[in-house]
């Protein structure tokens, strides 16, 4: 019979190793990226188990009997156990948020250090698919900040294509106040939403 081994990370990616034996499932829950870990409950007709602690495991016998008891695995079990898996995995989607001065698309300080960054990522991924996303807080009107989301959108597309990035990689989209990062009232200064997110894929 085929043996499953499921390796979940908390961004619910699974990964699906086969081989022979006695038929039963391992349920790994993996960090993300930036370190933070979800949270994962594995349940079949005879019970359920909750997870969320990085490589917390269950293993499953069948469908009917409860899940085994959560156990922490090593990361050289991991390695070991699902080196095939690991090896053939896509690289995960390295994001970053850049901010901005208030109804401007001038990059803050802090956030200008942050280029070299994402200099950096591009580079290593090679040939990737960067989405660069703007969006603004909710003061002044609708309109005006659906132009300067694409504004600050536009500034980050420069910084890239003057650094050498291939423009045919890069995707401008604007959000305007639609999509805020901290949800606010109408006309309220919020500096976490004065950003644009570019996603490099």
């Amino acid at each position: 019979m085929k043996n499953y081994i499921y390796i979940i990370l908390s961004l619910l990616l699974v990964f699906i190793f086969y081989g022979c034996g006695k038929k039963n499932s391992v349920v790994v829950l993996m960090p993300n990226p930036d370190g933070t870990v979800g949270k994962l409950e594995v349940s079949n007709e005879g019970g359920s188990q909750f997870l969320d602690k990085t490589n917390q495991a269950v293993e499953i016998k069948d469908n009917k009997t409860r899940p085994g008891e959560a156990v922490i695995m090593s990361e050289q079990e991991i390695k070991s156990t699902f080196e095939n898996v690991l090896a053939i995995q896509p690289a995960m989607p390295e994001r970053f948020i850049l901010y901005f001065e208030q109804n401007s698309d001038k990059l803050t300080s802090e956030s200008s250090t942050l280029v070299a960054e994402i200099y950096s990522s591009i580079k290593k991924k090679g040939s990737p698919d960067i989405v660069v996303s703007g969006h603004t807080d909710t003061v002044g009107e609708m309109e005006h900040n659906y132009q300067l989301s694409i504004n600050r959108a536009r500034a980050v597309y420069n910084i890239l294509v003057n650094g050498g990035v291939d423009p045919s990689t890069v995707k401008v989209t604007s959000h305007g106040e639609g999509n805020p990062f901290i949800k606010t009232g109408d006309n309220v200064s919020e500096p976490r939403n004065r950003r644009v997110e570019v996603v490099i894929k």
